[in-house]
């Protein structure tokens, strides 16, 4: 049986949620996205982090919507975010950790949830690109930093609530000897 649209509009969570595509699972993972940073926002005193992930989260949806509607993603988005990113990690004061265990409280946890979902974000892009849809090239660009921003928040907000984060070292992927 194919699953369709009963044709009474309050039925519907979304019009193309049955779709067959990766198209609408990008949607709904970049609408969950946004969900979870107005989370954290509210979880945020004022705060330079907090101004930052206001201006973010409208994006997310233009993010959303640039798969299948007009880009909504820009060079301007980039650079902005990619400000934001090396300013927050230029604050972390250990930075010679490659990666932390994901620890915190509160919106450091629902940050790295936040990291961990973009992920998932740039993975359905592949998908997307893969079934043959174009890709704006704006978006896998601004998907990826937006996952190295969102862990480097959850660093600076570690950091300033004096949270130690404890580094991960794999034994799975061995650092490379220096010569």
């Amino acid at each position: 049986m194919v699953l369709k649209f009963s044709g009474d509009i309050d039925e519907l969570a979304y019009p193309f949620i049955f779709e067959d595509s990766p198209l609408c699972d990008f949607e709904i993972l970049t609408d969950e996205l946004c969900t979870y940073v107005g989370l954290v926002i509210s979880q945020l005193d004022a705060s330079e982090v907090q101004q930052s992930l206001i201006w973010l989260q409208p994006r997310i949806f233009h993010l959303n919507g640039s798969i299948r509607g007009k880009c909504g993603i820009f060079e301007a988005d980039i650079l902005k975010l990619k400000t934001d990113y090396h300013y927050f990690r230029d604050q972390v004061t250990d930075n010679n950790k490659r990666f932390v265990l994901p620890r915190g409280v509160g919106a450091v946890v629902q940050l790295h949830q936040c990291r961990s979902l973009t992920k998932k974000v740039v993975r359905q892009l592949v998908n997307v690109d893969a079934v043959g849809k174009k890709v704006p090239e704006t978006l896998p660009r601004f998907s990826n930093l937006l996952v190295n921003y969102f862990f480097a928040l959850t660093r600076v907000l570690n950091q300033q609530a004096g949270i130690d984060e404890p580094e991960y070292i794999s034994i799975n992927y061995p650092k490379p000897e220096r010569k």
